[in-house]
């Protein structure tokens, strides 16, 4: 099993949810360190961009998943693709007991920025607001 911390459309409650068939950690967990977290392109992608120290605490929640919801996660974030997530473990901390915990995470390296279209940045937070505005990649 995997501990993975979910930040944008992989949350409960958010567009892609249906490929997270992980059981929810109790709680709400930040990242122990800042990153810069925007929402990307046409489709408003939401992108945690791998350089620590920038930006805010990044909010989410964390899923325990087998290997085959890992693999439908990395499928869905497209790791093996040259503009895909990068897979990555980071400590969080949950929000309610302090408690820090390692975990895999979906991002974005730095350099990815500059070829695409920041639509907004964020204060750590993706909320529905943001989901809202989310197009998948299947939709034409």
């Amino acid at each position: 099993m995997h501990k993975v911390f979910v930040f944008g459309t992989l949350k409960e409650g958010f567009p892609n949810f249906k490929t997270n068939k992980g059981i929810r950690y109790r709680g709400d967990f930040k990242t122990k360190d800042r990153y810069p977290l925007y929402l990307v392109g046409e489709r408003f992608s939401p992108w945690l961009v791998l350089q620590s120290g920038e930006g805010h605490p990044v909010k989410g929640q964390v899923f325990e998943v087998s290997d085959n919801v890992l693999a439908e996660m990395d499928a869905l974030e497209r790791i093996t693709a040259i503009d895909g997530y990068r897979k990555v473990s980071i400590p969080v901390i949950c929000l309610e007991s302090g408690d820090e915990i390692n975990v895999l995470a979906y991002g974005k390296p730095p350099e990815m920025l500059q070829d695409v279209q920041v639509m907004q940045e964020l204060a750590g937070d993706y909320c529905l607001e943001h989901a809202a505005l989310y197009r998948s990649r299947n939709i034409k």
